[in-house]
């Protein structure tokens, strides 16, 4: 009976290349799934180009979105029926899947089911992290791109209003 390799097995194992900043392309629509995502990135030490933190006023926001787009070295695509439609997020999608630097550092995440061919029909030969259905696995999945162990998550409490 032959024997199994593990994957842990160093000629198995490919390496990461460590992330300088993470940009995160999503519909304005989405912007609560963005921030709730992006506040767990940073809580684990994950560098985010998010645009409304990071475009202030009198800035040229097309300018700034170039610039963050090649200086980030991962790419991650929230996917909804928002970005779908999302002039800019087909813009933004387009310029990392045409860059040598992003090759391999495409990560596509499910929010909700959606085409996603009218961004682009390469999409599925990259591996997605489905966050439709367990937020807390999918961001530990996510995490794990770069050997990095989830957090609890804490979660906000609702307030509720005494009379």
């Amino acid at each position: 009976m032959p024997q199994r390799r593990s994957h842990r097995n160093s000629a198995f194992v490919k390496k990461v290349r460590p992330m300088r900043e993470v940009f995160l392309s999503h519909a304005s629509k989405d912007h609560a799934k963005a921030v709730r995502l992006r506040k767990v990135l940073v809580d684990h030490g994950v560098p985010v180009w998010f645009s409304p933190l990071h475009i202030k006023g009198a800035q040229q926001w097309q300018d700034e979105i170039g610039e963050a787009l090649a200086r980030c070295d991962w790419f991650m695509i929230l996917l909804t029926p928002n970005a779908v439609t999302s002039m800019w997020v087909k813009r933004e999608l387009n310029y990392a899947l045409s860059e040598k630097r992003y090759e391999e550092h495409i990560i596509p995440l499910l929010f909700k089911e959606c085409d996603h061919r009218p961004l682009s029909w390469v999409l599925p030969q990259f591996q997605w992290i489905d966050f439709a259905n367990d937020f807390s696995e999918a961001c530990a999945q996510l995490l794990r791109i770069w050997n990095i162990k989830l957090k609890p998550i804490a979660h906000k409490k609702r307030r509720t209003k005494r009379l």
